[in-house]
């Protein structure tokens, strides 16, 4: 018998190891599970035997983060989605379950209120605090785009899984201590919830500085359209409007947003000069982000077969989205 057979034999069934290093988490000892949820894990991968593995990487990410152990956590996470890959494990709902799992056992938790910023115990906490949800904010984001890069490589989306980017989207406005709209667009675009999209977009609004409010919701129109989404680009305008009514915030009514509200009636028709006339006529109000311009030229490639006067390899919008996802 070789000894890659022997050495699949010799092992028991996950759910024994499962059990085995779960007794070490109820003793507190943390660290000393996670170094066996490593170790045994990977003696299941290294035996081809790669669902048992993914158990095993699963139960540890859920039980270390449902403990607050952050760190330990998204490592067992990360080794979760590379088991997929080394196992070549399709995209499917089950997985997708599974990974959506373990998003949800990462922390919430709230910025303390009330804090005194001149008392030096509070000052601290304050600090703790915003350390302990940027560890949270980063963890969850590297799980969750390895996990997206798993979904375009085995079977999901050419953008990636829908669901992942609204996962990712919603922790890193919610949970970030510091707020990058260009990150959070690039997900909400990219993912199946325009209805979750407007409702952030719409607190963003009620608590931004003057002038950022109209920004966001352009950039986030464009960016639809740039995609060829018109669908939910008219979805996200529609739920805006209506949730600022229900909620008294104001809906800005700048130039900027007629022009939104202009070229989203122009791009149901075939209407070329329209476009060009408005792009014209709005040009001040579009200088006001030098992206804009950008993806008003994909706009036109989407939906009126207008080349762009300089193309770039691989296309210009396609890298700005890299760097505004991190990647």
């Amino acid at each position: 018998m070789s000894r890659e057979r022997a050495r699949r034999v010799t092992l028991p069934p996950a759910q024994e190891t499962i059990e085995k290093v779960k007794k070490v988490v109820d003793e507190g000892n943390f660290y000393g599970a996670q170094q066996m949820y490593k170790s045994l894990g990977a003696r299941y991968s290294s035996a081809n035997r790669y669902l048992e593995a993914l158990d095993i990487f699963h139960s540890g990410a859920c039980i270390q983060l449902a403990n607050g152990q952050v760190t330990c956590g998204t490592e067992l996470a990360v080794m979760f989605v590379e088991t997929l890959v080394k196992g070549k494990i399709p995209y499917d709902d089950d997985t997708l379950d599974r990974i959506r799992q373990i998003y949800k056992k990462f922390p919430r938790i709230s910025v303390p209120q009330n804090l005194d910023l001149a008392d030096d115990v509070d000052m601290q906490q304050l600090s703790e605090t915003l350390g302990a949800a940027k560890t949270r904010a980063e963890g969850c984001s590297s799980f969750l785009r390895a996990a997206l890069k798993w979904s375009t490589e085995f079977g999901g989306q050419r953008n990636g899984s829908p669901e992942m980017h609204d996962m990712l989207a919603d922790y890193l406005y919610t949970e970030s201590p510091e707020l990058e709209m260009s990150k959070m667009l690039y997900h909400f675009v990219r993912g199946k919830n325009p209805k979750k999209f407007a409702s952030t977009l719409v607190n963003f609004m009620g608590k931004c500085y003057p002038g950022e409010d109209d920004l966001a919701v352009a950039r986030a129109v464009l960016m639809y359209l740039a995609l060829g989404n018109l669908r939910d680009a008219n979805v996200l305008m529609d739920e805006i409007k209506k949730q600022v009514q229900s909620q008294g915030v104001n809906l800005p009514r700048s130039e900027l947003m007629q022009f939104i509200n202009y070229l989203l009636e122009t791009l149901q028709r075939d209407a070329l000069p329209l476009f060009n006339m408005l792009r014209d006529r709005y040009r001040q109000c579009i200088s006001r982000d030098q992206l804009f311009n950008e993806l008003l030229d994909d706009v036109g490639e989407k939906f009126y077969g207008v080349r762009r006067r300089n193309p770039m390899p691989g296309g210009m919008f396609g890298e700005i989205f890299k760097m505004m996802a991190g990647e």
